[in-house]
């Protein structure tokens, strides 16, 4: 599904220039469920963000369903993240003024999907993750697990090839981090592709396989 072949990003600024990915190469199988550990600042938000086509690569090739992902514009990356890619994020990134429902919506309207359809798919992705009766309720009414909950429900929503997940338990307790967790396993177990970042090696143990990188690199490959 994914194929990373000498993979380079550096960002550049007038005075500085920083290697954040150093000619790495990876595969991900359709299926797999992958973690992706180091230290801070060794390149993972980086890397999670050119497989979610928030940002090109300054070299090396990037397929997705062996399409070439590495070189496309801008407009191209958001129209191909659209239904093809969701996220989960650390900070949930729901919007305060905007029910359950209508959070969960967005990436349907996104996707310009009529709105019998739209209401039919967001009923399914809230009772797919035990969330449904706080259809009605504001971010602000919830639990950091809740909205946990919500934000993996909006990931969801438009049956996407791959899931992303940046440090999705790194603002809950242990009970609603185990919760979030068993919940992805458990689409996993249901065919999603997941790619997670994370600094917790428990997190990490429910992964088939965790990737180390360090400065920028693959340093070791584990298989679970």
């Amino acid at each position: 599904m994914i194929q990373i072949k000498d993979l380079t990003k550096i960002f550049r600024t007038e005075e500085v220039e920083t290697v954040a990915l150093n000619n790495i190469s990876m595969e991900v199988k359709k299926g797999e469920f992958i973690a992706i550990m180091g230290p801070s600042g060794c390149g993972k938000s980086t890397l999670l963000n050119i497989l979610g086509l928030l940002d090109n690569p300054t070299s090396g090739s990037y397929l997705l369903d062996s399409r070439e992902m590495s070189n496309l514009k801008e407009k191209n990356r958001t129209n191909t993240r659209k239904g093809n890619i969701g996220f989960v994020f650390q900070s949930f990134n729901l919007i305060e003024e905007m029910s359950v429902s209508e959070n969960v919506e967005l990436p349907l309207i996104y996707m310009n999907i009529k709105a019998s359809e739209r209401k039919r798919r967001v009923q399914d992705a809230l009772q797919r993750v035990n969330i449904s009766h706080r259809a009605n309720h504001f971010p602000n009414q919830l639990s950091g697990g809740q909205q946990q909950r919500v934000a993996i429900a909006r990931a969801v929503v438009a049956n996407p090839k791959l899931i992303l997940a940046d440090e999705p338990t790194g603002n809950l307790d242990s009970k609603n981090g185990k919760d979030v967790m068993d919940l992805l396993t458990e689409l996993n177990n249901e065919g999603s592709t997941i790619v997670m970042v994370t600094h917790s090696q428990h997190d990490a143990m429910f992964a088939h396989r965790i990737i180390n990188l360090f400065d920028g690199q693959v340093v070791v490959e584990t298989k679970l």
